[in-house]
């Protein structure tokens, strides 16, 4: 968010949480793209902001509660407030434990079995969820548009474009089984606490094979990770490059470094094998 809607952000989420009697005398941004996470203190809540319209919290709140039932490995909402999207100047916030990181980073022993865990119970829920195609489209749709996409040079358009419709292809001629998801279980959406590493961030579940979430992870998570098929895996991660690559060309988008980040996974694109991950990917392309 632009620093103007930080600052409204930041005011929706603390008269919220004053209005629900949670002690609010400061709010640290802990993450700002598209949409922000907060810690208030010292109600030690962790709000998440997002501009009304620009957000799926309704769903990511019905499916924590439903989660939450089932035990996962997952950050919990706020017991302290009534589960549900609050809105205030044009913001949709929604409020959750704060859970403390005791450690950096998780092991990859300890966040593949956490990973396993979240997919053995995602398995007992049966909730409506969009197909991981779904995000597929999205990303097809930023490309398809040079008014969304207007920096994109047209050969990176149509090489871009072909390539996403391929993957599609090719992942749903394998035929595998498929799941409820969480869709980017990124190391920046997992958190190594005192109760074990712990998932955030629920917006982005999705159904689709448990290859399209290693997609997301480091290398050395899904070597911990039983029975992967490797071909599907390569391909997921194929196409996890080409979605982040897209969305880092649309117009509007925040992230940092967005137009380095999408010339840097437009370059693996056309280098070819071995993919990168994601974490690597993102080590390549954070510096100076």
């Amino acid at each position: 968010m632009e620093m103007t809607d930080v600052t409204r952000a930041i005011a929706a989420a603390t008269s919220i949480a004053a209005s629900l009697d949670l002690p609010t005398h400061d709010a640290i941004v802990l993450h700002n793209s598209n949409k922000l996470a907060l810690r208030l203190s010292p109600c030690d809540v962790l709000a998440r902001v997002a501009p009304v319209g620009q957000e799926v919290a309704r769903f990511e709140v019905e499916l924590a509660q439903r989660l939450a039932a089932v035990g996962c490995p997952m950050c919990p909402l706020e017991p302290r407030a009534e589960p549900r999207v609050y809105t205030r100047d044009g913001f949709a916030v929604t409020l959750w434990t704060y859970c403390e990181p005791v450690t950096p980073h998780t092991s990859p022993a300890d966040y593949a079995k956490a990973l396993e865990q979240l997919h053995a119970d995602m398995r007992k829920v049966d909730v409506p969820s969009p197909r991981f195609t779904d995000r597929i489209t999205e990303a097809e749709e930023v490309v398809a548009d040079p008014d969304r996409s207007p920096e994109l040079a047209d050969t990176d358009r149509v090489f871009l474009s072909g390539r996403l419709a391929s993957l599609r292809r090719a992942i749903d001629e394998r035929g595998g089984v498929e799941q409820l998801l969480h869709g980017e279980p990124h190391p920046g959406n997992v958190l190594s606490t005192n109760n074990g590493p712990l998932f955030i961030d629920l917006e982005t579940c999705c159904r689709g094979p448990v290859e399209f979430d290693l997609a997301h992870v480091p290398e050395a998570v899904c070597e911990h990770y039983p029975n992967v098929d490797q071909g599907l895996l390569d391909e997921c991660r194929q196409l996890v490059l080409a979605m982040v690559a897209a969305w880092r060309w649309e117009l509007g988008d925040q992230f940092p470094n967005r137009r380095r980040f999408g010339e840097g996974f437009l370059r693996a694109l056309h280098k070819g094998p071995p993919w990168p991950t994601l974490d690597t990917m993102n080590k390549r392309l954070s510096g100076p």
